[in-house]
C-alpha cells in the first residue's frame, strides 16, 4: 500500500510539472494567424524567386535589360550580387519576425532557431538537419499556400462580420441583419477550425523554420557560395548553377551584409532619394507624348515634378536647340524617334521602380502583406547611375518640348509663354 501511493505520488508531481509543457505544445496559433501567414507568403515568394525558371529569366532576360545595362551596370557579377543580396536580405529579415516567434515555441531547437540559423549561414551546420530537399520543399509549399488562402478568407469574412455587427444597432430589431449575423458567425467558425488559426504553434513554425534553411541553402548553391551543399547534389538543379562560381565569400557575411550591400552607392538615383520621383516624371512623359496634342496642365504638372537641377539643365539644353518658334518638320520628326528610342530602356526601369517601392510601402503599412511583383532592385531607378539618368530625362523634356511647340505652330495656336519649359 505505502509503495502504490508513493507511485501515485510521484505520478502526480510529474503531472503537475509536465502539464504546462503539454498544454503549450497544444497551443494553437490563433490571433498570429495572419503574422504568420504574411511570413509563410513572404517565404513562398522567395522560394519561388529561386526557382530554375526565375533564375533563367534572371540570368537572360532580367540583367540584359537595356535600361539596365545603360544606367545599372554591364557587369553580369555585379548584377548577379545585387540580386543575390536583395534576395538574401528578404530572407533576413524574414528570419528575425520567425525568430522572434521562435521563442514562443515549446520545443527547445525551435527556440534556438536564431543561433541556429547564424551558424547554418557561417558555417553550414545543419544539426536538424532543417534543410529539406526539393520534393519536401514542394510539398511544403503547397501545405503553406493553403494556410496563406485560409487566412486571407479568415481575415475577409472576420472583417465582414466585424461591418455587420457594427450595423446591427442602426436597424435593431432587423431580421434581415441577424440572420446575416448568425451565418457569418457559423462560416468564422468553421475557418478558424479549418485554417491556419486552429493549426499548431509549433508545427506552423517548424515549416517556417525548415523553409528559411532551405531558402538559404538555395541560395548559396545557385550563386555559387561555398560551404553548404556539393554542387552535385540532387537538390539543386545543374541547369541554374553558374559553370564558373564566383570567388568565395567570407563565411557568414552573406546574411550579416546583406543590407549593406543593397545599399545605394552616392552617385546613384537611389541614394539621393529621388528613384520614385524621377519614376513618376519619366512616366507623365511618357503618357504626354502618346498623348495626341499638348495640354498646358500637364506641362505645369511636370514643370512642377522637376527639380532645380533638372531645371537648370533644361534651360541650358534648350539654347542649343532654339526658343524661336520651331518650323522645322523633320527636326520635330528626329526628336520624335530620339524620344521614343530612350522611352524604350528608360521607361521600362521607371515602370520597375514604382511596382518596386509600392509593393514595399504597401508591405510597410500592412502587416502580413503579400509582395505579388517579381521586379528586383536592378530594373529599378535604386542603383542608377544619376548623372546618366538625368541626361536622359533632360533629352526627353527638351524634345517633347520643341514636338509641343512644333505642333502648336502647325495649328496656329502657338504662344511662346505657354508652350516653353
Amino acid at each position: 500500500m505505502m509503495a502504490l501511493e508513493s507511485w501515485l505520488t510521484k505520478f502526480k508531481s510529474a503531472a503537475v510539472v509536465n502539464l504546462p509543457d503539454f498544454l503549450h505544445r497544444k497551443a494553437k496559433v490563433s490571433i498570429l494567424a495572419f503574422e504568420i501567414a504574411g511570413l509563410m507568403s513572404k517565404i513562398l515568394h522567395l522560394w519561388r524567386s529561386l526557382s530554375d525558371d526565375s533564375l533563367v529569366r534572371l540570368r537572360n532576360e532580367t540583367i540584359t535589360l537595356p535600361g539596365v545595362r545603360k544606367l545599372v551596370s554591364d557587369d553580369d557579377a555585379f548584377l548577379l550580387a545585387l540580386a543575390c543580396a536583395e534576395l538574401t536580405d528578404g530572407l533576413r529579415s524574414a528570419v528575425a519576425s520567425i525568430s522572434a516567434l521562435c521563442r514562443r515555441c515549446t520545443d527547445p531547437a525551435l527556440r534556438q532557431f536564431c543561433c541556429l540559423f547564424k551558424e547554418f549561414g557561417d558555417s553550414g551546420g545543419d544539426p536538424h538537419r532543417w534543410v529539406m530537399t526539393w520534393k519536401e520543399m514542394d510539398a511544403k509549399a503547397k501545405k503553406m499556400d493553403g494556410y496563406v488562402a485560409s487566412a486571407a478568407a479568415l481575415y475577409k469574412e472576420m472583417d465582414e462580420l466585424a461591418e455587420a455587427e457594427r450595423g446591427l444597432g442602426k436597424v435593431l430589431g432587423a431580421e434581415g441583419p441577424q440572420q446575416l449575423i448568425f451565418w457569418k458567425r457559423k462560416e468564422v467558425k468553421y475557418l478558424k477550425q479549418s485554417s491556419l488559426w486552429s493549426a499548431s504553434f509549433d508545427s506552423a513554425i517548424s515549416l517556417l523554420v525548415c523553409s528559411s534553411f532551405t531558402i538559404l541553402a538555395r541560395i548559396k548553391q545557385v550563386f555559387g557560395i561555398p560551404q553548404i551543399i556539393p554542387y552535385n547534389s540532387s537538390f539543386i538543379s545543374a541547369t541554374v548553377h553558374p559553370e564558373t562560381p564566383p570567388p568565395a565569400t567570407t563565411p557568414g557575411s552573406i546574411i550579416t551584409t546583406s543590407t549593406a550591400a543593397i545599399t545605394p552607392p552616392p552617385t546613384t538615383v537611389g541614394a539621393a532619394s529621388l528613384a520614385p520621383h524621377y519614376a513618376k516624371l519619366i512616366v507623365v512623359v511618357e503618357r504626354m507624348m502618346q498623348a495626341p496634342r499638348a495640354r498646358t496642365d500637364v506641362r505645369d504638372e511636370m514643370y512642377g515634378m522637376m527639380t532645380a537641377r533638372l531645371r537648370a539643365m533644361v534651360r541650358s539644353r534648350l539654347i542649343g536647340v532654339g526658343r524661336g518658334p520651331p518650323r522645322d518638320g523633320g527636326l520635330a520628326s528626329e526628336w520624335r524617334a530620339a524620344m521614343k528610342e530612350i522611352m524604350e530602356w528608360l521607361g521600362p526601369v521607371a515602370h520597375g521602380t514604382l511596382r518596386w517601392h509600392g509593393e514595399r510601402s504597401y508591405e510597410r503599412r500592412s502587416a502580413g502583406a503579400v509582395i505579388r511583383e517579381n521586379v528586383l532592385v536592378l530594373q529599378t531607378l535604386y542603383f542608377a547611375n544619376m548623372e546618366k539618368v538625368e541626361a536622359a530625362i533632360v533629352e526627353l523634356l527638351v524634345g517633347i518640348n520643341y514636338v509641343w511647340r512644333f505642333e502648336m505652330e502647325v495649328s496656329g495656336k502657338y504662344l511662346k509663354q505657354d508652350y516653353e519649359l
